[in-house]
């Protein structure tokens, strides 16, 4: 799976949702405290009704769908993600301009001097939050700070404090730049130490040489799967096979010839042995388990039988020298009961393996049902 850098995925749009939620509220009490100083709402009581009424609206709107977008289909993610980031910008736009009608007003000292410092706090506050999406957080600060900077350099009455803000929001640019990179950064980091951690896992669990499970593997699979019949009442089936003369190859040619011998075994126990629910593994040298949860005797010992002459066909090519041997394999099938130790499993299959051994090899034994 390949990390996209820029992707918006589910997780950025969760961060993102989660950074803006809580500030919204602010942005609902702020302009309040601003209206409300000194008097203002009452020298001025259209132009506060109507900021309030428009900003308390797109900020309610932006709450609600925020809820409602948590809850919608995967088919309309885009179309939520859109909405979001408009309803942000345009939040910006609105306060932009309210902010900039107070700050060019005559006489209004106070209320300027408040809308100053929470639209330098909103800018900063909006750029970090949005930083995810590098677009929303330049997008956010230029159209909350550049209206009233731009008016008011164009007026001329205080180009100190226009170029102020205009600094001011070059300087958040810069800011969103860089931490959208530094987020980007963490979050491959993330994703690439997840991978490693399911990579590590998943090796721990496969026998490396045969890619097939490894005892530790096998060993909780049967757990599971032993509980699992026991409470359905159905039967499961365990098989232990052995390499006849597995040391003879390794004394001829060799261990890395026993090696390949080991892989192929490995390869054909998977071909005989395909449904989703049958588990095979290395237990052990040249040991191999076989799990067949609700599979009997008879049905089992049909594939086992097709596994053994498979193998009895097999000539494996180790550097021109022919490799072939056979397999003795012991099975035991009964409906577990609950609580019954896998164990009481082992013991049987074992004995059956050793009674086909004594048999002359090359064969199935079955030590009767539990």
């Amino acid at each position: 799976m390949k990390f996209q850098r820029h992707s918006i995925n589910k997780r950025v749009i969760a961060d993102l949702k989660k950074r803006s939620t809580f500030g919204i509220f602010f942005y609902m009490l702020v302009p309040y405290c601003i209206f409300l100083t000194d008097n203002y709402v009452d020298r001025h009581p259209k132009v506060t009704l109507l900021s309030l009424g428009i900003f308390t609206a797109i900020c309610l709107f932006r709450l609600v769908h925020l809820s409602l977008s948590g809850r919608a289909a995967e088919k309309y993610e885009k179309l939520n993600y859109k909405i979001f980031f408009a309803s942000v910008v345009l939040t910006a736009l609105i306060w932009g301009t309210i902010s900039t009608y107070i700050l060019v007003q005559d006489g209004e000292q106070k209320a300027q001097f408040l809308m100053i410092i929470c639209t330098s706090g909103f800018g900063a506050g909006g750029v970090i939050s949005f930083i995810p999406e590098r677009r929303l957080s330049i997008f956010y600060n230029l159209f909350m700070l550049l209206p009233a900077a731009t008016t008011i350099l164009v007026k001329g009455d205080n180009i100190t404090l226009g170029a102020a803000l205009l600094f001011y929001s070059a300087y958040l640019v810069l800011i969103s730049l860089r931490g959208n990179s530094e987020y980007w950064t963490a979050l491959e980091n993330e994703f690439l130490l997840e991978r490693q951690s399911e990579e590590l896992k998943l090796a721990s669990r496969i026998d490396v040489l045969t890619n097939i499970s490894n005892r530790r593997r096998f060993d909780e699979l049967f757990h599971l799967t032993l509980g699992l019949s026991a409470r359905r009442g159905t039967p499961i089936t365990l098989i232990i096979c052995d390499i006849d003369h597995f040391k003879t190859i390794n004394d001829t040619f060799g261990h890395l010839a026993g090696d390949e011998y080991l892989k192929c075994i490995g390869r054909c126990l998977q071909d005989v042995f395909r449904r989703e629910t049958d588990v095979v593994g290395r237990y052990g040298g040249d040991e191999f388990v076989i799990l067949l949860p609700d599979e009997g005797t008879a049905a089992a010992r049909e594939l086992a039988e097709c596994f053994r002459k498979k193998v009895a066909d097999v000539v494996v090519d180790y550097n021109g020298a022919k490799i072939a041997s056979t397999v003795s394999l012991g099975m035991t099938s009964c409906v577990p009961q609950a609580g019954q130790s896998p164990e009481t499993f082992f013991k049987r299959a074992d004995t059956a393996l050793y009674m086909a051994k004594n048999e002359g090899r090359n064969r199935i034994a079955v030590h009767g049902e539990c």
